[in-house]
């Protein structure tokens, strides 16, 4: 945890913000083994960011003084991330992941090789979704909480739900032996589609190119989505 990250309604009208979860309790006490007096760095979801001083800390929570948070969060990538749903496990990491790279807008879309069973998981309930990019946010000293969207439909997503996002974005998606390498430095909004382990049928990757996406790939090597949805952001951007 290098934020600690503060909901509004946390912080009183004297300017203080109390953090009573056991979570960020537990960090403070055991991980950061803060003392009363330590500044840490703070910051409000959606808002500033800056250094606060430890006031008080128990086990029952933790209170600091938050009157010096100025600074603005990092930029975000320019990239409206469409990735088909990963199997829970792998979801929880690449949330985490995405999100601490700086990934605002992210879709979660089911393809013909994404377990239908995938759907039911728990960890697509909008608190388990919310917590995994908390942990995202708080690993990359971030604020701004991404938006994700869940799209069970792929046809009627890639006929209506794509062309839209593509109005003003450049469209790109990963597919194993596709001719064109995956560009690199861009300096332009996109909207990266991956596919699943098992990678896009013949279907799905005409209706891509149809939509106005450019197939690239990243090499010979077929790697998992958390690695390869890391690799392409590293490399775009």
């Amino acid at each position: 945890m290098n934020l600690i990250l503060l909901d509004l309604m946390e912080i009183d009208a004297e300017g203080y913000a109390w953090v009573r979860d056991p979570r960020r309790v537990r960090h403070l006490r055991e991980v950061q083994s803060a003392e009363i007096g330590t500044e840490l760095t703070l910051g409000i979801v959606n808002g500033a960011i800056g250094r606060g001083r430890l006031i008080s800390l128990d086990e029952r929570g933790a209170c600091f003084d938050v009157s010096r948070l100025e600074m603005s969060p990092p930029a975000p990538l320019p990239v409206h991330l469409v990735m088909a749903l990963p199997r829970p496990r792998m979801l929880a990491r690449s949330l985490e992941h995405v999100t601490a790279l700086g990934v605002k807008h992210i879709t979660l879309l089911h393809t013909c090789r994404v377990e239908k069973s995938y759907w039911q998981s728990p960890e697509l309930a909008l608190q388990k979704i919310h917590e995994h990019l908390v942990l995202g946010l708080e690993q990359a000293r971030d604020t701004v909480l991404p938006d994700v969207a869940l799209e069970k439909r792929f046809k009627p997503f890639v006929e209506d739900g794509l062309p839209e996002l593509l109005q003003h974005r450049r469209g790109l998606f990963a597919h194993p032996g596709m001719p064109a390498a995956c560009p690199r430095g861009l300096n332009e909004e996109c909207v990266l589609v991956v596919g699943p382990e098992g990678g896009f049928i013949p279907y799905e990757v005409e209706c891509l190119m149809e939509a106005g996406c450019e197939g690239i790939h990243i090499g010979e090597r077929i790697l998992r989505v958390e690695t390869a949805v890391t690799a392409l952001l590293a490399r775009l951007f």
